[in-house]
């Protein structure tokens, strides 16, 4: 099937739409959910709760160049003596989408928003999750903020959370605010408009920076995969982008993680039940030793994270190229994470690869239904009203969250691989620089160096390993089912 002169666009959304009923969830949101959305006007009030007004304080939002469902605010405050008050705002969702109302079941079905390259199955009305309920720039919003203490080792000292009304000051996008905050480009104008914002920025990367290299002594991983997004230009894809990590990216995540852990323990201590993430023991620990043993790095028998760290931090050293495939290996012998329902006692393991134990899911509840869940049990804490949900239906929701959550990555990923076959269709016979990233009995992958694509090698495999360098060529590409065949044609150049 030869697509060059159909539209990219179409095609894949078609793939997609079909790809989301193929895993069982809703493309599309019902009409009694639509019919609730047009009674919904401005954004929900809370229930007779204490809100703070904490709109003067410096917000901004940072996120993908694209995205438009905002779901939370970071600020800083500098305390004297040294320490710094971090707050998060997280978008107040559930004053807008009720418990058992049918945008709530649509929500609950899918359990997250499906990102593909050609069509966003938002979680919630767009109504809803870029307008309504999104922390947009300029729009008074309700929220809750949880507030936390970092003293210079990065530990958090003290926290608070608290409901609040909160305006973003500034819209701002990962790359921009990296480039800026790594010296490697200008101010973006967003910061220089907002008079000290530059500064609570600068001071945000900085706790940041101290909160990551705490979690990192305690064993987190240092993991970097190669996750490519394709770029249009019109409905015709140009090229395919890689999603490196960098500094403002990380500002968010160790904030988040920050606060998920302070959500956690807050319902804990509050009596109440709650959703966790965890990776508990790493399914295939003893392939992970053999692995570093490939490597010359004995780990020891039993999981362990900070030796785990220790081989990666150093291959990644010696070899910046293949660590990306290194990681990728790594973390399918991992093994996935989990939604687990628990108690307020508490004896679910942490969060292997974070190296956290208190790890709830609250901070992207237009997006995530683990973290709608535990906004709502939050809420009713902090107002004293009972738990509005059972122990019992909170372990059918952390299995069905989990189930639901591996279907919408299995869509995201058949749709990437056909708008990478869709990039690559015209170029068949072409040749490439590839590393071969597995070999097993299921069949041989190479990825290619110069597109960051993956496909099968269906001829010349004999005697070929992980971590080879081949000269391949493409010979076949399938869209629909998101195929691409090479052959060898010699050893590549290292």
């Amino acid at each position: 099937m030869h697509a060059n002169n159909h539209n990219h666009r179409t095609i894949l959304i078609n793939i997609a739409n079909q790809a989301m009923l193929e895993q069982g969830l809703l493309p599309e949101f019902s009409s009694a959910a639509l019919a609730e959305l047009g009674q919904i006007q401005g954004s929900g009030a809370f229930d007779g709760n204490t809100i703070l007004d904490k709109r003067n304080l410096l917000w901004a939002s940072i996120d993908n160049d694209d995205s438009r469902d905002l779901d939370q605010l970071t600020t800083a405050e500098a305390i004297p003596g040294g320490n710094v008050n971090i707050l998060v705002a997280i978008a107040d969702v559930d004053s807008s989408v009720k418990k058992g109302s049918a945008i709530d079941e649509h929500a609950r079905h899918n359990t997250t928003t499906v990102y593909t390259p050609a069509r966003i199955f938002p979680m919630l009305p767009e109504k809803l999750s870029t307008d309504l309920t999104s922390l947009n720039f300029d729009a008074e919003r309700l929220s809750i903020v949880v507030e936390m203490e970092i003293d210079s080792d990065g530990a958090i000292k003290e926290s608070i959370i608290y409901t609040a009304r909160v305006r973003n000051r500034a819209k701002l996008a990962y790359n921009s605010v990296a480039a800026w905050l790594e010296k490697k480009g200008e101010i973006p104008e967003e910061i220089a408009a907002v008079q000290g914002l530059a500064e609570n920025l600068q001071m945000q990367n900085q706790a940041a920076r101290r909160m990551k290299n705490l979690r990192h002594l305690h064993g987190a991983l240092s993991l970097e995969t190669i996750e490519a997004k394709p770029v249009f230009d019109g409905d015709q894809i140009r090229s395919l982008e890689v999603d490196e990590p960098n500094r403002a990216k990380e500002i968010i995540e160790d904030f988040m993680i920050g606060a998920n852990g302070v959500t956690a323990r807050y319902l804990s201590a509050s009596g109440f039940p709650s959703i966790r993430r965890v990776v508990r023991i790493p399914k295939r620990w003893e392939r992970i030793v053999e692995i570093a043993a490939d490597y010359g790095f004995k780990l020891p028998t039993n999981p362990d994270s900070k030796a785990l760290e220790e081989f990666l931090i150093q291959q990644k050293a010696a070899d910046p190229l293949r660590f990306p495939d290194l990681s990728l290996a790594v973390i399918k012998l991992l093994g996935a994470g989990e939604y687990i329902a628990e108690l307020p006692e508490g004896n679910i393991p942490g969060h292997f690869g974070l190296a956290v134990k208190d790890y709830a899911h609250s901070t992207a509840p237009n997006r995530r239904f683990p973290d709608l869940l535990t906004q709502r049990l939050l809420k009713a804490a902090l107002e004293g009203k009972p738990v509005p949900y059972r122990k019992d239906e909170l372990d059918i929701l952390a299995t069905h969250c989990t189930e639901a959550e591996d279907s919408a990555k299995k869509v995201e990923r058949q749709v990437e691989k056909s708008a990478a076959a869709l990039l690559l269709e015209a170029r068949i016979g072409e040749k490439f620089d590839s590393i071969v990233t597995g070999a097993s009995e299921k069949g041989t992958w190479v990825r290619l160096l110069s597109i960051p694509v993956e496909g099968k090698l269906v001829q010349g495999f004999d005697g070929v390993d992980v971590g080879n360098r081949l000269r391949v060529q493409l010979i076949d590409t399938n869209v629909e089912r998101g195929f691409i065949d090479f052959k060898k044609v010699g050893s590549g150049k290292y």
